[in-house]
């Protein structure tokens, strides 16, 4: 008698299986679904070709391995973000599609460009940066005021352009600078300096 209480048998498959094997269904008398987790799986994959829907292939994976549809392969667990709302309690996509999926959506959003638009861009600059013409090209450089993407730049020159406040006078000056050019600004008023000509 103990036995037949943790066991169920599928009205489908008609084996006998343990509780955990079916999923839960209030309306039910015993709570569970009428079909095990195995068959009612079957049945809703006939059900949605039966209605010209496209079905997902299932693919087995070994214990705490996942399938990720994105790359098409199987990988641990450790290897996807949690996620509490699945019912499995693991994201949908894995940690490096999901990456590759977030670089993507950041170029459209902030730049709206695409990705192969972007390689292009880097192609044009046989890959370097256009600035130092040494480090490689990896960071999108646009124009604060009109968001205008101008070229793809090393991550020092991206930032140093930031750290200039995207000023032209500031980067002449600082040119005039490294060229060992003398100035000395002149006050002309409290807090305003003025360069000689």
């Amino acid at each position: 008698m103990a036995s037949e209480e943790r066991e169920k048998r599928c009205s489908r498959c008609q084996e006998s299986k343990p509780r955990a094997a079916f999923a839960g269904n209030r309306s039910a008398r015993d709570g569970l679904q009428a079909y095990c987790r195995e068959c009612w799986a079957a049945y809703h994959q006939e059900r949605q070709l039966a209605k010209g829907r496209k079905v997902r292939p299932r693919v087995e994976t070994p214990e705490d391995h996942k399938f990720c549809r994105s790359c098409g392969e199987i990988k641990p667990h450790s290897e996807w973000h949690r996620n509490a709302t699945a019912s499995d309690g693991l994201s949908t996509s894995c940690k490096t599609c999901r990456a590759a999926k977030g670089r993507a959506g950041h170029l459209k959003r902030q730049y709206g460009m695409t990705e192969a638009e972007r390689d292009e861009m880097i192609a044009s600059q046989k890959g370097l940066c256009v600035i130092c013409l040494k480090a490689p090209a990896a960071h999108v450089d646009h124009c604060h005021s009109t968001g205008r993407v101008r070229g793809v730049l090393c991550f020092n020159c991206n930032s140093a352009i930031g750290k200039l406040g995207d000023d032209p006078d500031v980067a002449r000056r600082v040119a005039a600078y490294l060229e060992g050019t003398t100035w000395k600004p002149i006050l002309v008023a409290p807090g305003v300096y003025q360069l000689p000509s």
